[in-house]
């Protein structure tokens, strides 16, 4: 094998925006398969990806994993850990994007299944190559923050009428809410920086009209090396906060904004253009302590690493790029998070 044929179950926004660009900027991996139950998407998919097989459902997908080497699931949440096991118990390696299921057992059935049939798994945790938080490790990692103390991250948007989607109409099964779908992307980072958890107390609230689960929530970590992680996501903030505040004992680092790769790619740029993943120096972040600091470059985002990362896997055994154990962490203090957030008090994890 010198190249990996990709099937894409799910054309929505995940499907088109975030793995297909990627796995067609991988010289290594093509497009081979897509799932979709939308003409539009069809139609859209076999423009954008030209040659490519679309396929009305799962089964028809199943039926036939003829080239077909990696199966990646872009499909609304409670559907993740299901097509994962079918994928797995069809004998091809699998992108699950996150949440990587909707409860912890689930997660950790689909992690034993692969490690008995030996078959590569993981989950999309594209964030981890935000340029805003590749500069928070590197500032870590070279000490220019010195002890840190407190990790702030937040995802906040201003949207005071709901857009009416299974996230915010939903219930548990579905995997609704913020704090499974934002919530995901800021534990992962907390824990990636700062290792194992102690402890979790959360707070959760549904603020707007028309909605049943979680649009605003706050979570509170406190790392078994001491240092406190506090995150927030929300619906409905009118004013933003900062991205990122750190603040360690001999400096502080502060970055508004949001990685611009999203946007990027939304817009139909694609990875390999001219300065891909780049910040303007106007959006820079600021280092230091008061009254001083100093504008301190953005690393650039790669969000293509991700499937660099998947192609050495299916292709020479290396290690994938994120591993599913680690989302199972996340699930299971994601759980702990909503009993915290029922009783109003701290849970141990």
């Amino acid at each position: 094998m010198n190249s990996v044929g990709v099937a894409v179950i799910g054309y929505g926004l995940a499907g088109s925006v975030f793995h297909a660009p990627l796995i067609a900027a991988e010289p290594r991996m093509r497009v081979a398969a897509v799932v979709t139950g939308s003409a539009r998407r069809a139609a859209q998919a076999e423009r954008e990806h030209p040659g490519v097989r679309v396929l009305p459902d799962a089964d028809a997908l199943f039926a036939d994993l003829s080239g077909i080497d990696l199966v990646v699931i872009a499909t609304p949440n409670r559907t993740h850990a299901p097509l994962a096991q079918r994928a797995l118990a069809a004998g091809v390696a699998v992108v699950v994007d996150k949440p990587f299921a909707v409860t912890s057992a689930d997660a950790e059935a689909l992690v034993a299944q692969a490690d008995r049939d030996g078959l590569p798994l993981t989950v999309f945790q594209n964030r981890r190559w935000d340029g805003d938080f590749r500069t928070v490790g590197h500032l870590i990692n070279t000490g220019e923050l010195g002890e840190v103390r407190r990790f702030e991250s937040r995802f906040e948007r201003w949207r005071p009428v709901p857009k009416g989607g299974w996230r915010e109409v939903g219930d548990a099964a579905d995997g609704a809410g913020i704090l499974l779908d934002l919530g995901t992307h800021l534990l992962d980072q907390a824990l990636t920086l700062f290792g194992p958890v102690r402890s979790v107390y959360c707070e959760l609230d549904c603020r707007r009209a028309g909605i049943r689960t979680d649009d605003d929530a706050f979570l509170a970590l406190t790392h078994e090396s001491g240092v406190r992680s506090h995150l927030w996501m929300s619906a409905v903030t009118p004013r933003l906060g900062p991205r990122f505040r750190v603040l360690g004992s001999a400096a502080g680092y502060v970055v508004d904004g949001l990685d611009p790769q999203e946007a990027a790619l939304r817009a139909g740029r694609r990875p390999g253009e001219p300065s891909w993943g780049t910040v303007d120096s106007t959006e820079w972040g600021t280092l230091g302590a008061d009254p001083g600091s100093r504008p301190i470059p953005t690393l650039p985002g790669n969000y293509l690493a991700f499937y660099t990362a998947m192609a050495d896997t299916v292709l020479h055994g290396a290690p994938v790029p994120v591993d599913p154990r680690d989302a199972v962490t996340a699930l299971h203090i994601l759980e702990t998070a909503r009993a915290s957030a029922a009783s109003d008090a701290a849970r141990a994890v």
